[in-house]
């Protein structure tokens, strides 16, 4: 699941983001504001944003939803299936859940809320979500035959920078997270991905029938 060129760019993108989802966890840690960065972005005093953009933002948020997301997952899963590469459907699924489950673990750890105490905000699981797939998808296309290490890379990096705005836009637009939560939530996704990659690669290494010639 991980490209054998992109392994090492991928493992140091993966630590950069995890040390950012640290940091920025800790300097938001119980706060219940929008922070300075914040404010650079959006004016938490402004309305929220009106149709027919809120239209477009509902929907992109839908995608984050449990029906929206379990819609995109069934249909990713089923595209490997149908070419045949059962890894991949694993990963398809492994990937975004772990994305869900490390910003589901974080949120109390770390304290921010949004309107009001009990809507816990840091890091965003809707951006992290939507991130994690597209990662999953682009992953996939870039370990094809013929693409070459800077087109992988760049397709990983697009993909989750076009998951990553969409998602994040329409989170702040709708005033459920600060620019920050979805920044969190992105990098979330950039560290926890890679990460479930390797360790689905490692898992069908060690599983006979499933090493190197096995379908994928």
């Amino acid at each position: 699941m991980l490209p054998p060129p992109l392994r090492a760019w991928l493992g140091l993108v993966a630590v950069l983001a995890a040390l950012a989802v640290v940091v920025i966890g800790v300097l938001y840690a119980g706060h219940g504001e929008p922070g300075t960065v914040d404010r650079w972005f959006v004016d938490p005093t402004a309305d929220s944003v009106r149709p027919p953009w809120r239209r477009v933002a509902l929907a992109t948020d839908f995608l984050g939803e449990p029906a929206g997301a379990a819609t995109l997952v069934v249909a990713a899963v089923t595209g490997c299936l149908l070419l045949r590469r059962p890894r991949a459907a694993v990963f398809a699924v492994a990937a975004p859940g772990a994305a869900v489950a490390a910003v589901t673990l974080l949120k109390p750890l770390v304290g921010r809320t949004i309107h009001g105490e009990g809507n816990l905000s840091y890091p965003s699981g809707h951006t992290a979500f939507l991130t994690a797939l597209a990662l999953v998808v682009a992953l996939l296309a870039a370990g094809r035959p013929g693409v070459g290490r800077a087109a992988g890379a760049a397709l990983v990096l697009a993909a989750a920078s076009a998951a990553g705005v969409a998602m994040g836009w329409a989170q702040v637009a709708l005033g459920a997270h600060y620019p920050t939560d979805v920044l969190g939530g992105w990098c979330a996704a950039l560290a926890v991905v890679p990460a479930t990659a390797w360790l689905v690669d490692r898992a069908a290494t060690r599983t006979p029938g499933t090493g190197r010639g096995a379908p994928r």
